[in-house]
């Protein structure tokens, strides 16, 4: 369930988009929801979507109950770096420059 990264990050990883995890800090880019930030809460990786800080809807009870998005609707603003994190931007961006080698022998 990936997200694509902002263009800052993008930059500074090299790396388009990005398993979307808990605590990521994301921007909503479609729906009724668009242009709100927020960290994200919860990740269900059954139904596809993911649940994001503060994006909520009153039930006809009160009940304040979270919004699903989809993960390819949010763009990934600031990225929760822990060992797992920074091994996969590390062999992604591994893999980018050894293409971008072989495609210069050629």
């Amino acid at each position: 369930m990936s997200a694509p990264l902002s263009k800052e990050l993008r930059e500074k990883h090299n790396v388009r988009s990005i398993p979307i995890r808990k605590d990521d800090e994301v921007l909503i880019t479609r729906g009724s929801n668009k242009g709100r930030e927020g960290k994200i809460t919860t990740v269900y990786r059954l139904k596809y979507i993911v649940h994001v800080e503060r994006v909520s809807r009153e039930k006809s009870n009160g009940q304040s109950v979270p919004i699903p998005i989809a993960p390819s609707k949010c763009i990934i603003t600031k990225l929760k770096i822990d060992k797992d994190r920074e091994s996969i931007l590390e062999r992604i961006k591994a893999g980018r420059e050894e293409k971008t080698k072989k495609n210069t022998k050629d």
